[in-house]
């Protein structure tokens, strides 16, 4: 078990640290800082340069910590968040990922919540320092303030659309 734990953490959190990194640089196929704050105020978020940051650096805290298995239920919260606005962004587009959709980041908030419930194994920080087992309502708080931080990050920074998708107003002759 311990070892399917390590796995699962190491994938899911370096696919979380990843996934921010390319928010806040050139790494790993992103398009820098200032490609991150475009794609947020592309999304509508308000904030531009200071939400691409602190969107970036708590994913690349998240999948570090959540990698390492360190402090996992907090780690898990984290990235339950930053998950569920990247959620929130693609749920227009239906489930599947072929048509960008939210398949990707749910399972990222899926096996954050599995984590935060079993915990990160033998094979880990957590249980290096001796501050594991973790207990139950730790979990199920971090399984509901990750996705409620997500939500309410996104009715604070989410700016309605100006004008609403799919209509196009005629441009004034000059």
């Amino acid at each position: 078990m311990d070892a399917g734990l390590l796995v699962l953490r190491v994938v899911a959190g370096l696919l979380i640290t990843g996934h921010g990194v390319q928010k806040v640089s050139f790494r790993l196929g992103g398009h820098g800082l200032a490609g991150g704050t475009e794609e947020f105020r592309h999304d509508g978020f308000r904030g531009g340069r200071l939400t691409a940051v602190v969107a970036g650096v708590s994913q690349i805290g998240a999948g570090l910590f959540l990698t390492a298995g360190l402090l996992t239920p907090m780690a898990a919260m984290a990235a339950m968040g930053v998950m569920t606005v990247a959620g929130t962004v693609k749920r227009p587009k239906g489930l599947w990922v072929q048509n960008d959709g939210y398949e990707y980041p749910l399972v990222l908030v899926v096996v954050s919540a599995a984590l935060a419930l079993t915990g990160p194994g033998a094979w880990s920080l957590d249980h290096a320092l001796g501050i594991t087992p973790w207990r139950v309502w730790v979990a199920v708080a971090a399984i509901v303030i990750g996705p409620a931080s997500g939500l309410l990050t996104r009715l604070v920074l989410h700016r309605p659309p100006l004008v609403p998708e799919g209509k196009t107003y005629a441009q004034p002759a000059d």
